[in-house]
């Protein structure tokens, strides 16, 4: 079987940046709930997925990542509180139109859809994971794509490659030492992108690299001594922007393929949401109904 994972908070936060105000039958804002819906229907208009889930992020401050670093996406705004009351809304929809959602405290989107996919994998399925997320390329292999669906753009291996320089497996490693603004990662001081590259490209991975330091400086790479004294002074940091990469396989979800299985949108609960959201023109988009 071939399993759409979709990675749900970025499809939100673009409804809800993007779309005009709109409020629900008693006035609350709705607009990231109608573009999700928005989303969730042009989905399964365009890509008829077989097997559907949906992986959401429950808080920017709660992952395990946080205890680990406390630094970690504390450089980024909390999302408006008109935004956050939408999110259970948002499962409900996705849960209405027909798919299992996965969220939970301590594990964010990327490390649920990490573990459904490792599970996939090992009853033999294939997974596609939708995202726009650069962490989940690391996911990629030959039963593994990724697929950028606002931009349409699919990244098997070789896509992953072009577009950060390194393999798919490599990725961590390529935020060890590179980091990560975004997230807050912050990797090795001084070390950017095409540094990253090149070590990597040399050594394979980040614990060969620093088994194995002494040779950075025999390398064609513009500045090898200050670039080795940089890994050096930046080892833990390096070690702890990759823990910080990795992504968890061992979140608490369980890839059922029966309740991944689309079997279409249930009448009773899309009707009952629907109304309360006055989303009444919504309902013509939905092709498959649960029988």
């Amino acid at each position: 079987m071939r399993v759409h994972l979709v990675d749900a908070s970025p499809y939100i936060f673009r409804a809800w940046f993007a779309l005009p105000e709109m409020l629900d039958t008693e006035g609350r804002p709705a607009s990231a709930v109608y573009g999700f819906a928005s989303f969730v229907l042009r989905y399964l208009g365009e890509q008829s997925p077989t097997h559907l889930g949906f992986a959401f992020d429950e808080s920017l401050t709660t992952s395990f990542r946080n205890d680990i670093y406390p630094e970690y996406k504390a450089q980024r705004e909390l999302p408006p509180q008109e935004l956050v009351d939408q999110l259970a809304a948002c499962k409900e929809m996705a849960a209405a139109l027909g798919s299992p959602y996965y969220s939970d405290e301590r594990y964010e989107a990327d490390d649920l859809i990490g573990t459904l996919t490792a599970q996939l994998l090992a009853d033999g399925h294939e997974v596609v994971v939708v995202s726009s997320d650069k962490d989940l390329a690391q996911l990629v292999e030959e039963r593994v794509e990724l697929f950028d669906f606002a931009k349409d753009k699919r990244y098997g291996a070789l896509e992953v490659r072009e577009k950060f320089g390194v393999r798919p497996d490599q990725i961590a490693d390529y935020l060890g030492l590179a980091g990560d603004s975004v997230d807050n990662i912050p990797g090795v001081a001084g070390v950017g992108a095409k540094t990253a590259v090149a070590l990597l490209a040399e050594f394979g991975g980040l614990e060969e690299l620093y088994a194995d330091l002494e040779r950075v400086e025999q390398l064609e790479l513009r500045g090898a001594r200050s670039v080795r004294r940089k890994l050096e002074e930046g080892r833990e940091s390096a070690r702890l922007s990759k823990s910080l990469a990795n992504l968890a396989c061992d979140a608490p979800a369980t890839a059922r393929i029966g309740e991944l299985e689309y079997n279409g949108a249930d009448p009773e609960r899309v009707d009952a949401l629907f109304a309360k959201f006055g989303f009444g023109t919504l309902r013509a988009r939905i092709r498959q109904w649960k029988k």
